[in-house]
């Protein structure tokens, strides 16, 4: 992201000059001091205007994911009765192509075997559930974090109930740093290709599509490293660099 610089370091330039001219103006008894002269405003330039217009985006974007969850009833309507590890194994059940003796995430269906009691709780991928109100209708909504083994990715699930029925929407798999609850959206955090960077992604709840959609996804600089290799595309993809995943979602 270098055309990002020169903003962060005329930004910082502006501060200190604020400073240094609240300082002088400290100094004097009250009396007015000139700005200088005025910089000409430049209205924005419109590069290439005879550009022909792409007819197809540049990367395949999953802005919103809703499935309903088969072979799991509700109780009562209330999400907090349903057993996170029954709907975890719905899903392996549900996409054998991932979940398979083939598929990329084969190793978490003998892992899930030790969420069940008696099970090695420490090799559970299921991560702590989290509870909250991502949609706006006043009933808790649930928040699901699982590792993908053999891979460093983590899936990140958001389910709600709609008449009765167990309604998955928000699906994503990635290598995960944290996810946050802010509102009615999810960020998660993410690992970038150079050190002292990384993704933040956020996923919003959209009342027309019912699902939680994609709406932003920042490349930020988060202090230390040495920024001397070539960042990548701010491309939301299910599957970018793989790294060692510490989610730390927080709870409402």
């Amino acid at each position: 992201m270098p055309l990002r610089r020169p903003v962060r370091t005329a930004l910082a330039a502006a501060v200190v000059a604020l400073l240094s001219a609240t300082a002088a103006a400290c100094g004097d008894a009250g009396q007015l001091q000139s700005a200088g002269p005025t910089r000409t405003a430049d209205s924005p330039a419109r590069l290439w205007p005879d550009l022909r217009p792409a007819s197809s985006p540049a990367y395949p974007y999953d802005v919103a994911t809703r499935e309903t969850v088969k072979g799991l009833t509700v109780p009562g309507g209330d999400i907090r009765r349903i057993d996170p590890v029954d709907i975890v194994e719905a899903e392996l059940r549900a996409h054998p192509t991932d979940y398979g003796s083939k598929g990329a995430f084969h190793a978490t269906v003998d892992r899930m075997r030790e969420c069940r009691p008696g099970g090695d709780r420490a090799k559970c991928p299921l991560l702590k559930p989290y509870y909250r109100d991502l949609t706006g209708d006043g009933r808790p909504d649930l928040t699901l974090g699982f590792r993908l083994y053999p891979t460093n990715q983590t899936a990140v699930r958001v389910y709600t109930v709609e008449g009765g029925h167990l309604v998955q929407v928000l699906a994503d798999n990635d290598a995960i740093m944290g996810v946050e609850l802010a509102g009615r959206a999810l960020i998660e955090r993410n690992p970038a290709d150079i050190s002292g960077y990384e993704y933040r992604t956020t996923w919003e709840w959209d009342p027309g599509q019912r699902a939680m959609v994609f709406s932003r996804d920042e490349y930020l600089h988060t202090g230390g490293g040495r920024g001397n290799r070539k960042a990548a595309p701010s491309a939301h993809s299910s599957a970018r660099a793989s790294a060692a995943p510490a989610p730390s979602p927080s709870a409402s």
